[in-house]
């Protein structure tokens, strides 16, 4: 945390103009000269996002568990048991970040139709399913691997991977994960905490406490389970409640019982809301009458996420605190939905394209070699100081950062196949 930070502050000088010193107006075009740019500019070939996302898919394929074994010998386990975890890997394939994770790998396919990534879902998904009836008998007490999934306790055990199994059935996963669609429907509609509204809440870290994420851990689960009037209720209660009109973006927390609600717009919480927003338009029925509500939401918060975007195509940690760190996952969303937003029709090419391509490019330098993706901010809570969020570690091991740039790669591929962008007086534009 402390080197990026030290980096931050020694790349202060990358923003500084460039000084050309060696051609004068009367020897040169000075508007045309190449400016000195920290991440690369301009449209990338479609190739390359290729590149990028398959060194993330083949770090991810063997960087996961594909088996089961006994946690004391290590030897594979044919049945799974309380005595059983997921075998040596960076990553457990269970939890809301694999939700997103398994709906990149399955756009991905959509749009190259290459079905190894639809595969990866899959087999994933296999091997959970086959240790679930095992699971169940588990007390639920007990702590074991797939205690959230069967036995959950809050929206982020069970809400994104059960928007997962429901994707992938419509992909064509033929497995039965029953178990697994009717458990999230059954936690999200009855047994989740709920204001006297029906507005969902949690009572941690203090009683009757909003958390932005909430909207992605309920409502895209919602939308595949055909619960359409819910999932518009929801994100209209943390609409009315946490999103700023003045600066068009989202507080990260709300304590339903205070009188004063400091505002922290983390970078990715806003990312989680402007994602479910995006699944809404995608999956709501195209006559519902909420449609024109959510669309123009989506516009309001896009025009406050544009207006903050770093020179750098980045996002900060905190939105609006140019001095809180950069931040890869957040980035990587809003560079999915503006791609998604364009290619579905709902967002203008020749304004959000540039901005969409800039994120991407920004996205891209944080892919490393191996195909991690640095610069994620781990695992967060909320709270109502900005220390905590200044300083939240960063992590290629945060699970967070994978799906949003297997998204936004997907997107990416399918906008640049279908629009060309190009330098034009300097800039990049739609052509």
């Amino acid at each position: 945390m402390r080197y990026t930070l030290l980096l931050l502050f020694i790349s202060g000088s990358l923003f500084a103009q460039k000084n050309i010193t060696t051609a004068s107006d009367a020897t040169a075009p000075l508007h045309a000269l190449q400016p000195d740019y920290p991440t690369p500019y301009g449209a990338p070939a479609v190739a390359d996002i290729q590149k990028t996302i398959d060194r993330v898919f083949t770090y991810l394929d063997a960087a996961t568990p594909n088996r089961f074994v006994d946690k004391s010998s290590g030897a594979e386990v044919k049945t799974y048991n309380s005595n059983a975890i997921f075998s040596k890997g960076d990553f457990r394939p269970i939890s809301y970040e694999w939700g997103v994770t398994y709906s990149g790998m399955l756009a991905l396919t959509e749009v190259t139709g290459d079905l190894k990534y639809k595969n990866y879902v899959f087999n994933r998904l296999n091997l959970i399913n086959s240790a679930v009836p095992e699971a169940i008998k588990i007390p639920s007490e007990q702590s074991h691997v797939l205690k959230g999934l069967v036995h959950p306790r809050a929206l982020d055990d069970i809400g994104a991977m059960g928007m997962a199994v429901i994707k992938a059935k419509k992909a064509g996963f033929t497995t039965d994960m029953s178990f697994i669609t009717k458990r999230a429907s059954d936690f999200i509609l009855k047994e989740e905490h709920r204001l006297p509204d029906r507005t969902l809440v949690r009572i941690r870290p203090l009683h009757h406490t909003m958390w932005l994420d909430d909207v992605y851990m309920a409502i895209p689960a919602l939308l595949q389970l055909g619960e359409y009037e819910e999932a518009v209720f929801q994100f209209n209660a943390y609409q009315k409640r946490m999103f700023n009109p003045s600066l068009n973006i989202y507080m990260h927390g709300y304590l339903v019982d205070a009188t004063e609600h400091p505002e922290f717009h983390w970078g990715r919480a806003n990312g989680w809301a402007l994602l479910t927003n995006c699944e809404l338009l995608e999956y709501l029925p195209a006559n519902h009458p909420a449609r024109p509500a959510i669309l123009a939401q989506l516009k309001n918060h896009l025009k406050g996420l544009m207006a903050l975007q770093d020179g750098t195509g980045f996002w900060h940690q905190l939105l609006d605190k140019n001095d809180s760190y950069l931040e890869t996952s957040c980035t990587a969303i809003y560079t999915y939905v503006m791609a998604k937003g364009i290619n579905k029709g709902w967002l203008d090419p020749k304004i959000y394209g540039p901005v969409a391509i800039l994120g991407w490019n920004a996205v891209n330098t944080k892919v490393n070699e191996k195909g991690q993706v640095e610069g994620t901010c781990v695992g967060t809570g909320l709270a109502w100081d900005p220390a905590f969020y200044y300083h939240r570690p960063i992590s290629p091991f945060a699970a967070h950062g994978y799906g949003p740039v297997l998204l936004a790669g997907a997107a990416m591929m399918d906008l640049l196949k279908h629009n060309n962008y190009q330098i034009n007086d300097s800039a990049v534009h739609l052509k």
